[in-house]
């Protein structure tokens, strides 16, 4: 009995949400920008197709206009879209869901066009198999930026929508259940960390930059578009001046929104 199958019989839905918008501060239109004639967008679902734990993929982007385009694209290519707040991704997440109540969301962001669909579904299987409210590779930053996971079930969510008051913690969607969980000394949720045989968190592969854009860039046309995650950082780290983007601080976008907390 292959993976998806077997949790398939456990009943258990899951279902990735990609959040993703046209109106990035740092790089506009980032999500749509090509490489070898894919968009960012296309290289990542295509990536995240390969998934063997995810039932279905959503990306979920505001009701801006702007992201009119970015809509059409993510249907034309064969997935669903939702469309919600611009600034309250919390809310958009939770209502892309709600009428279809899936028992597992897998949070991921456009900026991580290589995302690892292995990875991906390893912190799945440890999430459901310890039987935990959330799980992530991320509660300690040991794996690249732009390979951060996030497993989280449904009721973990809805909770989190209704007591989570912040804006940080209304437009980055879990801080709320971050910050309540055992692995911070908080008892609201439980949770399990997917720890790294190595810590590469130094490593960048996210897209939040000019410079960011290039190092993808660089990766597929070195690597291809289909490498495992750690063959992207095994080539950072053998080609250290290839890439500008090293230097740049992680979650700059969480650290502002904080600030403005």
């Amino acid at each position: 009995m292959n993976q998806k199958n077997y949790f398939k019989k456990l009943n258990m839905k899951t279902y990735a949400l990609i959040q993703a918008r046209m109106s990035s501060t740092r790089l506009p239109g980032k999500v749509l920008k090509k490489i070898n004639g894919k968009t960012l967008i296309e290289i990542m679902l295509n990536r995240l197709k390969n998934s063997q734990k995810i039932d279905k993929i959503i990306v979920a982007t505001s009701t801006n206009k702007e992201n009119d385009i970015l809509s059409k694209i993510v249907i034309d290519l064969g997935y669903s879209c939702f469309r919600g707040s611009e600034n309250d991704v919390l809310d958009r997440f939770y209502n892309a869901v709600k009428n279809d109540h899936c028992d597992y969301i897998v949070r991921l962001t456009a900026d991580c066009p290589l995302i690892d669909p292995i990875l991906v579904d390893k912190v799945i299987e440890m999430t459901i198999k310890s039987n935990v409210d959330y799980g992530s590779n991320s509660l300690k930053e040991e794996f690249p930026d732009g390979q951060d996971t996030e497993v989280f079930t449904y009721e973990s969510l809805k909770k989190t929508w209704i007591n989570a008051k912040l804006s940080s913690e209304r437009e980055h969607v879990t801080p709320y259940l971050r910050k309540n969980t055992h692995f911070f000394g908080k008892k609201i949720f439980s949770s399990k960390h997917f720890n790294a045989e190595k810590d590469l968190g130094y490593l960048r592969m996210t897209v939040d930059e000019s410079e960011d854009f290039d190092a993808i860039e660089t990766l597929i046309n070195n690597l291809g578009e289909n490498c495992g995650w750690l063959d992207y950082a095994n080539f950072i780290l053998n080609n250290q001046t290839k890439f500008k983007n090293q230097k740049i601080i992680r979650n700059e976008g969480y650290a502002k929104s904080l600030k403005n907390d």
